[in-house]
């Protein structure tokens, strides 16, 4: 399969996270409808952004694993089916409870979906190249944003945001497709217990760093994005065309970067990657925290201010290749579920902590949380071992052997 590109799997992987992304941040475009809608009070509103995040840590470890034993194809189109179902469950609740309901299951396919994906595709190419693809198949999390910009500021007004999210879950349609015609490996990784290949494999130092990492980068993602939207409508009083203009140049810059850190870290590894293109959201946040009337009185400025911060967003797109090259081949797709996911469940909190943060201290105090954050990833990525290049592990494999 390395001496080709494998174009028809990834552009399932890619379609099916892009997707998957959509439905998981659709909500913070919709949540204003909904709540009022629903009846919910503010500090509802910021639980309820949370659900999905919180269960895609439970989704990424059982998927995880039952992908490791069962096959990775048959995991990934049911994964699919199941995100779709939770945004059917969800557009038809006739109370909050079933609307939470919908919303964990939502998480619950999303956490195994990704994983499931990146794994799939860093064992189908060339070592020299894994970092780009990575980064090409983690684009579909701008594009997904963008769809779900789109859905809320021009869809939404006309349709509802019940028939939004009802529309939403025809992605189901994708995993029927991929069950008939994506033709790729499905045999389990290993007969062996999972259990007993980690333990045998010693990752649990590895496996804890690597967390914190996708702890501190995923939370400067949650933190800055789940509140911005309503945040440029509302209180900045911009109209929905500009908002959604400003959004969109957010996203074009996170697709930008996400393609240009794959060839970065290709070139020049790892962790230079994410230390620099964290720094450079660190740059871009901080004078839309201290410098936000200044910025508001010099459009271009601010136009560019968050084309930067969506292009230093883009070393997310890092962690399909980086955690790929961790974790060895009997339980990689396990790890990686399990280390991505149960970073992004930790961002159940995000929405309060910057709920309090604005609070406390205005637009400030709330870009301050994302920006310590930012700074955190760019020093942290140090303690982890640099993997730029190697052949993907396996137990009892030198972790090291590059290719």
């Amino acid at each position: 399969m390395r001496d080709k590109f494998p174009w028809r799997l990834f552009l399932f992987v890619f379609f099916g996270w892009t997707f998957d992304f959509y439905d998981l941040v659709l909500l913070g475009f919709l949540k204003d409808a909904v709540a009022a809608d629903l009846h919910l009070s503010h500090q509802t509103e910021a639980w309820m952004l949370g659900v999905a995040l919180g269960s895609s840590g439970v989704g990424g470890i059982i998927a995880g694993a039952l992908a490791d034993r069962v096959g990775k194809r048959t995991m990934l189109s049911s994964t699919v089916l199941v995100y779709s179902l939770g945004s059917l469950c969800s557009g038809l609740a006739p109370n909050l409870t079933w609307f939470l309901v919908g919303r964990a299951i939502v998480g619950l396919g999303v956490g195994g979906e990704w994983a499931i994906g990146h794994s799939l595709l860093a064992e189908a190419v060339a070592p020299r190249v894994r970092g780009r693809t990575s980064a090409a198949l983690q684009a579909g999390e701008p594009v997904g944003v963008a769809l779900a910009a789109i859905a809320g500021y021009l869809i939404l007004p006309r349709v509802g945001w019940r028939w939004v999210l009802l529309g939403s879950s025809s992605t189901a349609l994708l995993a029927l497709v991929m069950r008939r015609t994506l033709h790729v490996p499905n045999e389990p990784a290993s007969d062996a217990p999972i259990l007993a290949h980690l333990r045998q494999a010693h990752i649990g130092s590895r496996l804890a760093r690597a967390w914190l990492l996708g702890v501190f980068k995923l939370g400067t993602y949650w933190t800055c994005y789940t509140w911005l939207p309503s945040f440029l409508l509302h209180e900045m009083h911009q109209g929905v065309g500009k908002s959604l203009g400003w959004m969109l140049t957010a996203q074009a810059g996170q697709l930008s970067g996400m393609l240009s850190f794959g060839s970065f870290s290709d070139r020049f590894g790892r962790r230079p990657a994410f230390c620099a293109f964290s720094l450079l959201t660190a740059a871009a946040i901080t004078p839309l925290a201290f410098a936000w009337p200044w910025l508001s009185a010099h459009p271009p400025f601010f136009w560019g201010t968050m084309l930067m911060l969506g292009v230093g967003s883009g070393c997310t797109a890092g962690f399909g290749a980086l955690l790929s090259e961790l974790f060895p081949t009997e339980i990689r797709t396990t790890a990686m579920g399990a280390t991505y996911n149960l970073a992004r469940s930790v961002q159940l909190g995000a929405p309060l902590l910057v709920s309090y943060a604005v609070a406390q201290h205005g637009l400030a105090g709330g870009l301050s949380v994302p920006l310590c954050l930012a700074l955190a990833t760019a020093s942290w990525v140090w303690v982890l071992p640099e993997t730029r290049g190697i052949v993907l592990p396996s137990l009892g494999a030198d972790p090291s052997a590059r290719s």
